[in-house]
Protein backbone atom coordinates (compact mmCIF):
# COMPACT_ATOMS: atom_id res chain seq x y z
CA UNK A 1 0.00 0.00 0.00
CA UNK A 2 2.74 2.38 1.39
CA UNK A 3 4.92 1.32 -1.98
CA UNK A 4 1.81 2.08 -4.20
CA UNK A 5 1.16 5.43 -2.57
CA UNK A 6 5.04 6.45 -3.14
CA UNK A 7 4.62 5.54 -6.39
CA UNK A 8 1.22 7.46 -7.04
CA UNK A 9 2.20 10.26 -5.27
CA UNK A 10 4.75 11.53 -7.81
CA UNK A 11 2.86 11.04 -10.91
CA UNK A 12 0.10 13.19 -9.28
CA UNK A 13 2.94 15.99 -8.82
CA UNK A 14 4.56 15.21 -12.35
CA UNK A 15 0.69 16.05 -13.86
CA UNK A 16 -0.11 19.31 -11.33
CA UNK A 17 2.97 20.44 -12.55
CA UNK A 18 2.97 19.86 -16.07
CA UNK A 19 -0.63 21.65 -15.97
CA UNK A 20 0.50 24.46 -13.70
CA UNK A 21 3.48 25.35 -16.84
CA UNK A 22 1.01 24.33 -19.03
CA UNK A 23 -1.15 26.91 -18.08
CA UNK A 24 1.69 29.22 -17.33
CA UNK A 25 2.43 29.05 -21.05
CA UNK A 26 -0.83 29.31 -22.39
CA UNK A 27 -1.26 32.49 -20.23
CA UNK A 28 2.16 33.73 -21.74
CA UNK A 29 1.05 32.97 -25.46
CA UNK A 30 -2.42 34.72 -24.66
CA UNK A 31 -0.84 37.68 -23.30
CA UNK A 32 1.70 37.88 -26.11
CA UNK A 33 -1.11 37.69 -28.13
CA UNK A 34 -3.46 40.38 -26.72
CA UNK A 35 -0.82 42.78 -26.42
CA UNK A 36 -0.49 42.15 -30.10
CA UNK A 37 -3.57 43.15 -31.02
CA UNK A 38 -3.72 46.25 -28.66
CA UNK A 39 -0.62 47.54 -29.88
CA UNK A 40 -2.12 47.53 -33.44
CA UNK A 41 -4.75 48.84 -32.55
CA UNK A 42 -2.98 51.61 -30.97
CA UNK A 43 -0.83 52.18 -33.60
CA UNK A 44 -3.28 52.08 -36.15
CA UNK A 45 -5.01 55.03 -34.34
CA UNK A 46 -1.99 56.83 -34.26
CA UNK A 47 -0.73 56.95 -37.21
CA UNK A 48 -4.53 57.99 -38.39
CA UNK A 49 -4.17 61.22 -35.64
CA UNK A 50 -0.53 61.48 -37.06
CA UNK A 51 -2.38 61.86 -40.99
CA UNK A 52 -4.84 64.65 -39.30
CA UNK A 53 -2.46 66.35 -37.26
CA UNK A 54 0.03 66.55 -40.41
CA UNK A 55 -2.96 68.02 -42.60
CA UNK A 56 -3.68 70.62 -40.46
CA UNK A 57 -0.20 71.97 -40.36
CA UNK A 58 -0.20 71.61 -43.94
CA UNK A 59 -3.17 73.26 -44.29
CA UNK A 60 -1.66 76.41 -42.38
CA UNK A 61 1.26 76.46 -44.49
CA UNK A 62 -0.68 76.17 -47.55
CA UNK A 63 -3.02 78.83 -46.90
CA UNK A 64 -0.02 81.35 -46.65
CA UNK A 65 1.21 80.32 -50.00
CA UNK A 66 -0.64 80.40 -53.38
CA UNK A 67 -0.10 78.05 -56.84
CA UNK A 68 -0.89 80.13 -60.04
CA UNK A 69 -4.07 78.85 -62.04
CA UNK A 70 -3.15 76.49 -65.15
CA UNK A 71 -3.51 72.97 -66.49
CA UNK A 72 -0.20 71.89 -64.60
CA UNK A 73 -0.42 70.37 -61.44
CA UNK A 74 2.57 72.17 -59.20
CA UNK A 75 5.09 69.32 -57.43
CA UNK A 76 6.78 70.60 -54.41
CA UNK A 77 10.01 68.56 -53.58
CA UNK A 78 10.58 66.64 -50.43
CA UNK A 79 11.97 68.12 -48.32
CA UNK A 80 13.53 64.66 -46.95
CA UNK A 81 14.30 61.56 -49.06
CA UNK A 82 12.85 59.83 -46.15
CA UNK A 83 9.37 61.56 -45.72
CA UNK A 84 6.54 59.12 -44.80
CA UNK A 85 3.72 60.88 -46.10
CA UNK A 86 2.41 62.21 -49.36
CA UNK A 87 0.21 65.33 -49.98
CA UNK A 88 -2.50 66.36 -52.84
CA UNK A 89 -4.01 69.58 -53.20
CA UNK A 90 -7.47 69.18 -55.40
CA UNK A 91 -9.74 71.97 -56.66
CA UNK A 92 -13.81 71.48 -56.43
CA UNK A 93 -13.86 70.09 -60.31
CA UNK A 94 -11.22 67.34 -58.74
CA UNK A 95 -8.10 68.62 -60.37
CA UNK A 96 -4.53 68.42 -58.90
CA UNK A 97 -3.31 71.85 -57.91
CA UNK A 98 -0.20 70.72 -56.33
CA UNK A 99 1.43 67.97 -54.82
CA UNK A 100 4.45 66.74 -52.91
CA UNK A 101 6.55 64.27 -55.14
CA UNK A 102 5.99 61.41 -53.31
CA UNK A 103 1.81 61.39 -54.05
CA UNK A 104 0.51 59.92 -57.30
CA UNK A 105 -0.11 62.11 -60.60
CA UNK A 106 -4.12 61.23 -60.31
CA UNK A 107 -5.96 62.45 -57.03
CA UNK A 108 -6.60 60.32 -54.30
CA UNK A 109 -10.24 60.30 -54.71
CA UNK A 110 -12.12 61.00 -57.65
CA UNK A 111 -14.91 62.50 -55.84
CA UNK A 112 -14.28 65.05 -52.45
CA UNK A 113 -13.72 62.84 -49.57
CA UNK A 114 -13.05 64.09 -46.00
CA UNK A 115 -11.71 62.75 -43.00
CA UNK A 116 -9.89 59.20 -42.73
CA UNK A 117 -10.48 57.14 -45.93
CA UNK A 118 -10.23 53.57 -46.22
CA UNK A 119 -7.38 52.59 -48.12
CA UNK A 120 -7.58 52.53 -52.05
CA UNK A 121 -4.72 51.82 -54.29
CA UNK A 122 -1.96 50.97 -51.35
CA UNK A 123 -3.11 54.52 -49.93
CA UNK A 124 -4.48 55.62 -46.27
CA UNK A 125 -5.27 59.39 -46.68
CA UNK A 126 -6.51 62.03 -45.00
CA UNK A 127 -8.74 65.07 -46.06
CA UNK A 128 -9.35 68.53 -44.90
CA UNK A 129 -11.28 71.17 -46.61
CA UNK A 130 -9.35 74.02 -47.57
CA UNK A 131 -11.27 77.01 -48.97
CA UNK A 132 -13.00 75.46 -51.68
CA UNK A 133 -10.41 72.99 -52.08
CA UNK A 134 -9.65 69.47 -50.20
CA UNK A 135 -6.31 68.79 -49.36
CA UNK A 136 -5.16 64.83 -49.03
CA UNK A 137 -2.57 63.54 -46.95
CA UNK A 138 -1.96 59.83 -47.32
CA UNK A 139 0.50 57.19 -45.91
CA UNK A 140 1.50 54.07 -48.57
CA UNK A 141 -0.10 51.15 -46.94
CA UNK A 142 3.32 48.83 -47.04
CA UNK A 143 4.76 52.16 -44.81
CA UNK A 144 1.56 51.90 -42.45
CA UNK A 145 1.98 47.92 -42.33
CA UNK A 146 5.33 47.99 -41.27
CA UNK A 147 5.32 50.36 -39.03
CA UNK A 148 2.32 48.32 -36.81
CA UNK A 149 4.68 45.20 -37.32
CA UNK A 150 7.68 46.55 -36.16
CA UNK A 151 5.85 48.01 -33.05
CA UNK A 152 3.23 45.20 -32.69
CA UNK A 153 6.28 42.52 -32.80
CA UNK A 154 8.53 44.95 -30.41
CA UNK A 155 6.06 44.84 -27.98
CA UNK A 156 4.87 41.03 -28.57
CA UNK A 157 8.62 40.22 -28.08
CA UNK A 158 8.65 41.92 -25.22
CA UNK A 159 5.45 40.52 -23.60
CA UNK A 160 6.53 37.27 -24.39
CA UNK A 161 10.09 37.64 -22.61
CA UNK A 162 8.56 38.71 -19.55
CA UNK A 163 5.76 36.07 -19.50
CA UNK A 164 8.53 33.22 -19.79
CA UNK A 165 10.81 34.52 -17.23
CA UNK A 166 7.61 34.54 -15.19
CA UNK A 167 6.99 31.00 -16.34
CA UNK A 168 10.51 30.26 -15.77
CA UNK A 169 10.21 31.62 -11.93
CA UNK A 170 6.71 29.92 -11.50
CA UNK A 171 8.48 26.77 -12.71
CA UNK A 172 11.02 27.07 -9.80
CA UNK A 173 8.00 28.29 -7.17
CA UNK A 174 6.53 25.31 -7.99
CA UNK A 175 9.28 22.91 -7.40
CA UNK A 176 9.87 24.54 -3.80
CA UNK A 177 6.12 24.30 -3.29
CA UNK A 178 6.10 20.85 -4.55
CA UNK A 179 9.30 19.47 -2.25
CA UNK A 180 7.37 18.18 0.92
CA UNK A 181 5.01 16.33 -1.71
CA UNK A 182 8.11 14.74 -3.20
CA UNK A 183 9.95 13.79 0.05
CA UNK A 184 6.46 12.84 1.88
CA UNK A 185 6.47 9.92 -1.83
CA UNK A 186 10.10 9.18 -0.65
CA UNK A 187 9.23 8.39 2.80
CA UNK A 188 5.41 6.45 1.44
CA UNK A 189 8.04 4.35 -0.57
CA UNK A 190 9.74 3.77 2.19
CA UNK A 191 7.34 2.78 4.73
CA UNK A 192 6.47 -0.76 5.61
CA UNK A 193 3.16 -0.57 7.47
CA UNK A 194 3.30 -4.28 8.48
CA UNK A 195 6.89 -3.65 10.46
CA UNK A 196 7.36 -3.55 14.48
CA UNK A 197 8.47 -0.08 14.43
CA UNK A 198 6.36 0.93 11.57
CA UNK A 199 5.71 4.99 11.34
CA UNK A 200 5.83 7.92 8.85
CA UNK A 201 7.90 10.80 9.71
CA UNK A 202 6.29 14.00 10.65
CA UNK A 203 4.62 15.93 8.16
CA UNK A 204 6.63 19.26 7.55
CA UNK A 205 3.45 21.20 5.68
CA UNK A 206 -0.03 21.72 6.98
CA UNK A 207 -1.24 20.69 3.66
CA UNK A 208 0.05 17.32 3.86
CA UNK A 209 -0.84 16.72 7.26
CA UNK A 210 -4.24 15.67 6.75
CA UNK A 211 -3.03 12.73 4.09
CA UNK A 212 -0.22 11.88 6.57
CA UNK A 213 -2.53 11.13 9.63
CA UNK A 214 -4.84 9.17 7.27
CA UNK A 215 -2.06 6.93 6.16
CA UNK A 216 -0.36 6.25 9.25
CA UNK A 217 -3.93 5.43 10.69
CA UNK A 218 -4.78 2.97 8.10
CA UNK A 219 -1.09 1.70 8.61
CA UNK A 220 -1.95 0.89 12.20
CA UNK A 221 -5.21 -0.49 11.90
CA UNK A 222 -3.84 -3.02 8.68
CA UNK A 223 -0.97 -3.88 11.26
CA UNK A 224 -3.06 -4.78 14.05
CA UNK A 225 -5.51 -6.69 11.42
CA UNK A 226 -2.78 -8.41 9.89
CA UNK A 227 -1.32 -9.81 13.41
CA UNK A 228 -5.00 -10.87 14.21
CA UNK A 229 -5.13 -12.77 11.38
CA UNK A 230 -1.87 -14.67 11.71
CA UNK A 231 -2.18 -15.13 15.44
CA UNK A 232 -6.31 -16.93 14.35
CA UNK A 233 -4.29 -18.64 11.68
CA UNK A 234 -1.68 -20.41 13.07
CA UNK A 235 -3.84 -21.31 16.24
CA UNK A 236 -6.13 -22.49 13.57
CA UNK A 237 -3.85 -24.52 12.19
CA UNK A 238 -2.23 -25.93 15.18
CA UNK A 239 -5.58 -27.19 16.61
CA UNK A 240 -6.57 -28.88 13.38
CA UNK A 241 -2.90 -30.54 12.64
CA UNK A 242 -2.93 -32.99 16.41
CA UNK A 243 -6.37 -34.26 15.25
CA UNK A 244 -5.41 -34.39 11.60
CA UNK A 245 -2.99 -36.68 12.73
CA UNK A 246 -4.45 -39.21 14.81
CA UNK A 247 -7.42 -39.14 11.82
CA UNK A 248 -4.64 -40.45 9.52
CA UNK A 249 -3.19 -42.96 12.16
CA UNK A 250 -6.42 -44.68 12.64
CA UNK A 251 -7.27 -44.78 9.26
CA UNK A 252 -3.90 -46.46 8.34
CA UNK A 253 -4.78 -49.21 10.65
CA UNK A 254 -8.82 -49.32 9.41
CA UNK A 255 -7.30 -49.89 5.92
CA UNK A 256 -5.66 -52.84 7.18
CA UNK A 257 -8.59 -54.42 9.17
CA UNK A 258 -11.48 -53.41 6.98
CA UNK A 259 -12.81 -55.75 3.99
CA UNK A 260 -11.67 -55.05 0.52
CA UNK A 261 -14.85 -53.54 -0.46
CA UNK A 262 -14.16 -50.68 1.80
CA UNK A 263 -10.92 -50.03 1.67
CA UNK A 264 -11.42 -47.85 -1.70
CA UNK A 265 -13.65 -45.53 0.27
CA UNK A 266 -11.16 -45.44 3.35
CA UNK A 267 -8.69 -44.67 0.64
CA UNK A 268 -10.33 -41.83 -0.75
CA UNK A 269 -11.24 -40.35 2.79
CA UNK A 270 -7.29 -40.63 4.07
CA UNK A 271 -6.26 -38.88 0.56
CA UNK A 272 -8.64 -36.21 1.28
CA UNK A 273 -7.16 -36.20 4.91
CA UNK A 274 -3.57 -36.01 3.78
CA UNK A 275 -4.41 -32.89 1.55
CA UNK A 276 -6.14 -31.26 4.88
CA UNK A 277 -2.51 -31.80 6.47
CA UNK A 278 -0.54 -30.70 3.76
CA UNK A 279 -2.68 -27.54 3.44
CA UNK A 280 -2.27 -26.99 7.57
CA UNK A 281 1.10 -27.43 7.29
CA UNK A 282 1.85 -24.67 4.48
CA UNK A 283 -0.26 -22.45 6.67
CA UNK A 284 1.78 -23.26 9.35
CA UNK A 285 4.97 -22.66 8.15
CA UNK A 286 4.08 -19.79 6.26
CA UNK A 287 2.53 -17.54 9.06
CA UNK A 288 5.64 -19.30 11.76
CA UNK A 289 7.92 -17.50 9.01
CA UNK A 290 6.67 -13.84 10.61
CA UNK A 291 6.83 -10.74 8.79
CA UNK A 292 10.94 -10.28 7.84
CA UNK A 293 12.32 -12.64 5.75
CA UNK A 294 15.12 -15.04 7.13
CA UNK A 295 17.41 -15.42 3.91
CA UNK A 296 19.51 -18.90 4.47
CA UNK A 297 21.09 -21.03 1.22
CA UNK A 298 18.24 -23.73 0.50
CA UNK A 299 19.04 -27.11 -0.51
CA UNK A 300 15.64 -27.88 -3.06
CA UNK A 301 16.28 -31.52 -3.08
CA UNK A 302 16.48 -31.95 0.50
CA UNK A 303 13.68 -29.26 1.35
CA UNK A 304 11.37 -31.47 -0.93
CA UNK A 305 12.40 -34.75 0.95
CA UNK A 306 11.06 -33.46 3.94
CA UNK A 307 7.83 -32.25 3.18
CA UNK A 308 4.70 -34.39 3.46
CA UNK A 309 4.19 -35.10 -0.36
CA UNK A 310 2.95 -38.54 -0.37
CA UNK A 311 1.24 -39.90 -3.51
CA UNK A 312 3.62 -37.91 -6.02
CA UNK A 313 7.21 -38.63 -7.46
CA UNK A 314 9.29 -36.17 -7.19
CA UNK A 315 12.33 -35.87 -9.51
CA UNK A 316 14.59 -32.68 -8.00
CA UNK A 317 16.91 -31.61 -10.76
CA UNK A 318 18.12 -28.21 -8.84
CA UNK A 319 21.65 -27.25 -9.94
CA UNK A 320 21.75 -23.48 -9.35
CA UNK A 321 21.92 -22.23 -6.07
CA UNK A 322 18.69 -20.82 -3.73
CA UNK A 323 18.68 -18.06 -1.27
CA UNK A 324 15.56 -17.57 0.06
CA UNK A 325 13.37 -17.73 3.52
CA UNK A 326 13.71 -21.99 3.78
CA UNK A 327 9.55 -21.89 5.67
CA UNK A 328 8.24 -19.77 2.98
CA UNK A 329 9.33 -21.70 0.22
CA UNK A 330 8.31 -24.89 1.51
CA UNK A 331 4.87 -23.19 1.89
CA UNK A 332 4.46 -23.10 -1.78
CA UNK A 333 6.16 -26.14 -2.75
CA UNK A 334 3.73 -28.00 -0.59
CA UNK A 335 0.54 -26.44 -2.24
CA UNK A 336 2.28 -26.08 -5.77
CA UNK A 337 2.40 -30.10 -5.24
CA UNK A 338 -1.05 -30.66 -3.20
CA UNK A 339 -2.28 -28.59 -6.88
CA UNK A 340 -0.33 -30.98 -8.94
CA UNK A 341 -1.89 -34.42 -6.96
CA UNK A 342 -5.64 -33.14 -7.29
CA UNK A 343 -5.27 -32.63 -11.39
CA UNK A 344 -4.62 -36.18 -11.57
CA UNK A 345 -0.26 -35.66 -11.23
CA UNK A 346 1.79 -38.44 -10.72
CA UNK A 347 5.06 -36.75 -11.43
CA UNK A 348 6.56 -33.78 -10.49
CA UNK A 349 9.53 -32.41 -12.10
CA UNK A 350 11.44 -29.60 -9.95
CA UNK A 351 14.56 -27.56 -11.50
CA UNK A 352 16.71 -24.88 -10.65
CA UNK A 353 17.51 -23.16 -14.36
CA UNK A 354 19.17 -19.84 -12.79
CA UNK A 355 19.79 -18.80 -9.48
CA UNK A 356 16.61 -17.71 -7.49
CA UNK A 357 14.40 -19.70 -9.38
CA UNK A 358 12.54 -23.01 -9.44
CA UNK A 359 10.43 -24.79 -11.77
CA UNK A 360 7.67 -27.28 -11.05
CA UNK A 361 6.10 -29.19 -13.95
CA UNK A 362 4.09 -31.72 -13.23
CA UNK A 363 2.53 -34.61 -15.95
CA UNK A 364 -1.21 -34.11 -14.73
CA UNK A 365 -4.35 -32.88 -16.63
CA UNK A 366 -3.19 -29.59 -16.87
CA UNK A 367 -5.16 -26.64 -18.40
CA UNK A 368 -6.21 -24.53 -21.97
CA UNK A 369 -3.95 -21.86 -23.15
CA UNK A 370 -7.17 -19.69 -22.31
CA UNK A 371 -6.88 -20.67 -18.55
CA UNK A 372 -2.99 -20.13 -18.26
CA UNK A 373 -3.60 -16.83 -19.90
CA UNK A 374 -6.27 -15.61 -17.10
CA UNK A 375 -4.58 -17.54 -14.24
CA UNK A 376 -1.32 -15.26 -15.63
CA UNK A 377 -2.93 -12.16 -15.51
CA UNK A 378 -4.92 -13.28 -12.46
CA UNK A 379 -1.48 -13.42 -10.71
CA UNK A 380 0.38 -10.59 -12.34
CA UNK A 381 -2.47 -8.07 -10.92
CA UNK A 382 -2.82 -9.66 -7.50
CA UNK A 383 -6.42 -10.31 -8.34
CA UNK A 384 -6.51 -13.92 -6.66
CA UNK A 385 -10.43 -14.17 -5.42
CA UNK A 386 -12.45 -16.55 -7.54
CA UNK A 387 -10.25 -16.91 -10.14
CA UNK A 388 -7.68 -19.44 -8.50
CA UNK A 389 -7.11 -22.07 -5.38
CA UNK A 390 -4.52 -21.68 -2.46
CA UNK A 391 -1.54 -23.28 -4.27
CA UNK A 392 -1.20 -20.85 -6.79
CA UNK A 393 -2.16 -17.55 -4.25
CA UNK A 394 0.61 -18.91 -1.68
CA UNK A 395 3.11 -18.83 -4.18
CA UNK A 396 2.73 -15.83 -5.71
CA UNK A 397 2.79 -14.20 -1.93
CA UNK A 398 5.85 -16.04 -1.20
CA UNK A 399 7.27 -14.87 -4.83
CA UNK A 400 6.49 -11.73 -4.27
CA UNK A 401 7.75 -11.29 -0.39
CA UNK A 402 11.60 -12.55 -2.58
CA UNK A 403 11.11 -9.28 -4.25
CA UNK A 404 9.92 -12.00 -7.59
CA UNK A 405 7.27 -13.36 -9.18
CA UNK A 406 5.45 -16.15 -10.73
CA UNK A 407 5.12 -17.37 -13.80
CA UNK A 408 3.50 -20.33 -15.24
CA UNK A 409 4.59 -22.40 -18.44
CA UNK A 410 4.15 -23.54 -21.56
CA UNK A 411 4.18 -27.20 -21.46
CA UNK A 412 3.17 -29.47 -23.89
CA UNK A 413 1.81 -31.71 -21.16
CA UNK A 414 0.43 -31.11 -17.33
CA UNK A 415 1.20 -27.47 -16.07
CA UNK A 416 4.06 -25.69 -15.30
CA UNK A 417 4.81 -23.10 -12.39
CA UNK A 418 8.27 -20.94 -12.61
CA UNK A 419 8.78 -18.97 -9.05
CA UNK A 420 11.28 -16.20 -9.27
CA UNK A 421 12.49 -15.45 -5.71
CA UNK A 422 14.49 -12.47 -7.11
CA UNK A 423 17.89 -11.35 -6.25
CA UNK A 424 19.25 -11.24 -2.05
CA UNK A 425 19.17 -7.74 -2.35
CA UNK A 426 15.69 -7.61 -3.42
CA UNK A 427 14.82 -9.96 -1.31
CA UNK A 428 16.11 -8.00 1.40
CA UNK A 429 13.49 -6.49 3.66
Amino acid sequence: MSAALGRALPSIRGRLSRSVLMLGLIWALSGTCMVWFAVRAEVNELLDETLQDSGDVLAEVLEMGSFPAGTRSHVVAATASTSHFAWQLVDEQGRLIARSSLAPEQPFHARAQTGIAPEKDGWHSFGRPLGKSVLYVAQTADERRETMAAVGIASAATALLVGLIGLWVLRGRLRRELQPLNDFSDALRRHDPLAPDAGLPAATRAEIAPMHDAIDDLGQRLRRRVANERAFTAHAAHALRTPLAGMDAQLAVALREVPDALRPRLLRVRQAAGRLSRVVTALLTLFRSGVDLKLTPVDVGALLARLPLEGLEIDAKATAALHADADLLAAALINLADNALRHGAQHLCVTTPRPNCVQLVDDGRGASPERVAELQHAITSEQYEGRMGLGLMLADIVARAHGGSVRLLAVPQGFGVELDLGGPAAAAP
